[in-house]
C-alpha cells in the first residue's frame, strides 16, 4: 500500500495569531443552480432573477451556505489541513451582507487559540471572515479544527 504525503500543518506548526488568506473565486449563476439542486433549497430568491428583483437585494444572491462551503473549500486548497485536519467540529457563524453573481469572494482565517486534546490531536481555534472583491465582510464567524499532533517517531529500544 503506498502512503500517503501530508502536505498539511501539524497542531504544533500552527501558532496562535497565524492568518490563511485563500486564494479568491468568482460566484456564478452555474453555481447558484447546482447548489439548489444538491441542497434542494430552490427558494425564489437565488433561482428567480424576477422574483428576486423585487426582492430586498434587486437581483438574485448567492445561498448563504454556498458561500459557507466554498469558503471551507477555498481553505482547504491552501493544504494547511491537507492530511492533518482530523474534524471540523464547531462554527459559530454570522452572514453579514448578501453575496451576489459575480463577486469575487476569499477567506481570511486567523488563529485565535489552540488546546492540546492529548498526544494525538489538539484544537484549533480561528476566526474566519469571507470578504467580498470591494472588501467588505460578508461572512463571519468562529472555526474550531481537530489538527492531527507531530507524530513521534519511533525510538529503537535501548536493549537492541
Amino acid at each position: 500500500m503506498a502512503e500517503i504525503a501530508v502536505r498539511g500543518r501539524y497542531f504544533e506548526e500552527i501558532e496562535v495569531g497565524d492568518v490563511l488568506v485563500t486564494p479568491a473565486r468568482t460566484m456564478t449563476e452555474a453555481d447558484i443552480m447546482a447548489f439548489a439542486g444538491l441542497s434542494g433549497d430552490y427558494n425564489q430568491l437565488h433561482t428567480n432573477e424576477e422574483f428576486a428583483r423585487k426582492g430586498p437585494f434587486g437581483t438574485r444572491v448567492t445561498h448563504g451556505m454556498m458561500v459557507l462551503s466554498i469558503a471551507t473549500g477555498l481553505v482547504g486548497r491552501t493544504g494547511v489541513f491537507e492530511g492533518t485536519a482530523i474534524a471540523f467540529t464547531n462554527l459559530d457563524w454570522k452572514f453579514k451582507k448578501p453575496v451576489l453573481i459575480g463577486d469575487t469572494i476569499r477567506v481570511r482565517v486567523q488563529v485565535t487559540r489552540k488546546r492540546a486534546l492529548g498526544r494525538e490531536a489538539g484544537m484549533v481555534f480561528a476566526d474566519a471572515e469571507v470578504l467580498n472583491q470591494r472588501d467588505e465582510v460578508v461572512q463571519t464567524g468562529e472555526w474550531r479544527v481537530i489538527m492531527a499532533r507531530t507524530p513521534v517517531a519511533d525510538v529503537p529500544d535501548a536493549g537492541g
